[in-house]
């Protein structure tokens, strides 16, 4: 096993403290494996066993990672597969806000140690441009409300990656003033307190607030894009993750624009 359990709870400590939030460790239960289908699935099925929460686990490699929209993710050695499961009371229709926090969060921890990273819409971590790491969130939904949520994480740390992919080795050797994550334990405490700091900043801080932090750090803000074969502008988001889009429709207006939303998943922006 690459992870040392002893290793991880030492850095955890001195995360949490970086990071400003004691409170969030108490009674998290952390569970390692040397290789899983996937960290998504084995959690959900310790729920279903009587797991308590929060509950992480975390794995070396992945046989049948799954990415957004039923996408294979690739997860060999040398990468961090990581899910953790929180409690989670609000509307089915709102879940998409458990990813925008997640994401926010896992960015600002990792900028919080000299690490520039960006946000692609919507659940993409993006590093100089290449994907870094994602996200796939799964919920339980009780009578029209999200009752139990599994936060699955994936993040290049030594693990080969394709041209559009970006591992954080391979950024250190390029930046060496900038090495301040020396191993994939320390990696694994700050990906699970970005992700319990961003849970709580949403919680105590509500959608609006958490909404605009997110969109300064989303990569594709005032960028053009195509929609239908119009030109347009990426504006930001909604409090529901539809991507905000300024489409030039040449609609008399003062803005000459006409504001659209877009469902995740229906219009794809590229890397770099």
């Amino acid at each position: 096993m690459v992870l040392n359990r002893q290793h991880l709870e030492r850095e955890l400590q001195e995360v949490t403290q970086q990071l400003s939030c004691p409170e969030q460790l108490s009674g998290l239960s952390l569970n390692l494996f040397e290789t899983l289908p996937s960290t998504n699935q084995t959690l959900w099925e310790l729920l279903d066993q009587g797991a308590t929460i929060p509950t992480v686990i975390i794995a070396e490699q992945q046989t049948a990672g799954r990415g957004q929209w039923g996408r294979k993710w690739q997860s060999d050695k040398g990468g961090l597969y990581l899910s953790l499961a929180l409690t989670a009371n609000l509307p089915a229709s709102n879940s998409t806000q458990l990813t925008l926090c997640s994401a926010w969060g896992i960015a600002k921890a990792l900028k919080s140690y000299g690490i520039p990273v960006l946000l692609k819409w919507l659940n993409d971590l993006l590093l100089e441009g290449r994907k870094l790491g994602g996200i796939l969130t799964e919920t339980r939904v009780q009578q029209g409300e999200i009752t139990k949520a599994v936060i699955g994480v994936g993040i290049n740390w030594s693990n080969s990656v394709p041209e559009s992919g970006i591992n954080l080795q391979s950024f250190f050797e390029e930046h060496p003033s900038i090495s301040a994550i020396t191993s994939l334990e320390m990696l694994a405490a700050i990906i699970i307190q970005g992700l319990l700091f961003g849970y709580q900043c949403w919680s105590e801080e509500g959608t609006e607030t958490l909404l605009s932090s997110y969109q300064e750090l989303l990569h594709s803000r005032g960028r053009r894009v195509i929609v239908d074969g119009t030109p347009g502008t990426v504006i930001g988001i909604t409090p529901t993750g539809e991507l905000r889009v300024g489409l030039n429709t040449q609609v008399p207006a003062s803005s000459g624009l006409t504001e659209i939303h877009l469902k995740p998943g229906t219009i794809s922006l590229d890397y770099f």
